[in-house]
């Protein structure tokens, strides 16, 4: 079939079941042959001498021989999440007298957190730091980007609020709406507006040059700084350095973030194509959510990281099909919460891969594979989403599928072409 890339793509579930069992079959022939097969990748597949399932007639694939330095992950993980709370104590004392933000806990954000690695990993633990107004400031979130965007573009309005009659520490708080510029002066204070912002926007870059500054004021007041070497390197939008000691090195990025009420959705200083040009640019983040979704199907999976190897074979067979690790994220996401996770077990591992498969054939088909969080009905109660956000239509990141025919027709050659490889792979 010239069109799907000279695979058979229209069979159903019946079909798809005979492939599985013939993708089995190889499986055990190809262990009694060769003794396994490795992927050169962040994932390994390979033999470790695990031969229990072997021949058995239902083919189950051998989980166990799915291997990722998942061991190195959480020791980063360990030494990050280490770092960003013995920081965090120093910044609350730092700005404490201040009129800057004040930092949050760090959350850790992205694959790593999640507890896989995809095959283009840059190897940099990323943390988001949520950022509060200082006394007498606040903060309003004004959408930008028309229409819906996989990454909507947000601006930080920052307004000046009465602090007449609060206190600090037993003494009056300054109020830069009342107070006389003579006053405010003489103690040597400024607002916000004054300091991060441009025009009335909380601009990233200004505040970003600050973090960095902050970082650097703090790190010799953290125990860490006696056994790690700190590098810091280049980035506008965010707060990026190089942990290293002898032959260990470790790539921490911390981009700050503004929570929208109190749901787990976060405007974020990581920047996209949309927001590279703009400093007062805020581009809406999901990843704080998606790293509370993933541990909340860890707790009620069967097999704890199963659904984190299935992401890890097809990271490991996508490469040169132009599909990216950020589509196969929310293609299981998505199978996630439609197969129970009763199925997600060791003896159901193959069945899984092709269920995977099976949703992505749909949704290529349809051209509309949705947004895992705008729109999404079926998120755990778990993960807070803004009313707002609850009311928005599903965003479809197949769109440009429906336009253009000749984009749908090569993905539906790769579509062939990975079907194959996992076929060959089991």
């Amino acid at each position: 079939d010239e069109e799907h890339g000279g695979i058979n793509v229209e069979g159903n579930k019946n079909e798809e079941g005979k492939e599985d069992q013939q993708g089995n079959v190889a499986a055990s022939e190809k262990e009694g042959s060769q003794g396994g097969m490795e992927e050169s990748s962040t994932g390994r597949i390979g033999n470790r001498g695990h031969s229990r399932d072997v021949g058995n007639k239902e083919g189950i694939f051998l989980v166990d021989h799915i291997q990722w330095p998942v061991e190195d992950l959480q020791r980063g993980c360990s030494v990050t999440a280490e770092l960003m709370q013995s920081l965090t104590r120093v910044f609350v004392v730092s700005v404490s007298n201040t009129f800057y933000p004040v930092p949050e806990e760090a959350i850790g954000v992205g694959s790593a957190f999640e507890g896989w690695s995809p095959w283009d990993w840059d190897g940099v633990y990323r943390v988001l730091v949520p950022l509060n107004p200082p006394p007498g400031h606040a903060f309003h979130l004004e959408l930008d980007s028309a229409g819906q965007m996989a990454a909507r573009i947000f601006s930080v309005r920052v307004q000046l609020e009465c602090t007449c009659e609060r206190e600090q520490l037993g003494e009056e708080l300054l109020c830069f709406l009342h107070h006389s510029q003579k006053e405010l002066q003489q103690k040597h204070k400024r607002s916000l507006l004054e300091t991060l912002c441009t025009g009335s926007y909380l601009d990233v870059e200004k505040t970003c040059r600050w973090f960095s500054q902050l970082v650097r004021s703090s790190w010799l007041h953290v125990p860490q700084c006696y056994s790690w070497h700190l590098v810091f390197q280049p980035c506008s939008r965010s707060c990026r350095f190089q942990l290293s000691r002898g032959n260990k090195s470790l790539m921490v990025e911390m981009l700050f973030g503004l929570r929208q009420g109190d749901s787990d959705i976060f405007v974020s200083s990581q920047p996209t194509e949309a927001n590279a040009t703009a400093s007062t640019a805020w581009s809406e983040t999901y990843a704080v959510a998606e790293v509370k979704f993933f541990g909340h199907i860890a707790r009620q999976v069967p097999c704890e990281n199963l659904h984190l190897k299935c992401l890890q074979v097809f990271t490991c067979v996508l490469r040169g099909t132009g599909f990216s690790s950020s589509t196969w994220k929310t293609v299981v996401m998505h199978v996630l919460t439609t197969v129970p996770l009763s199925r997600w077990s060791r003896r159901e591992f193959a069945r899984c891969l092709w269920d995977i498969m099976a949703y992505l054939r749909r949704c290529l088909r349809s051209k509309r594979l949705e947004h895992f969080v705008l729109g999404n009905q079926r998120l755990p109660a778990a993960i807070c989403l803004p009313a707002a956000m609850q009311r928005l239509e599903p965003l479809n990141l197949f769109e440009h599928l429906a336009r253009d025919l000749v984009t749908h027709r090569e993905a539906m050659r790769a579509y062939g072409q990975l079907r194959f490889r996992l076929w060959v792979l089991l």
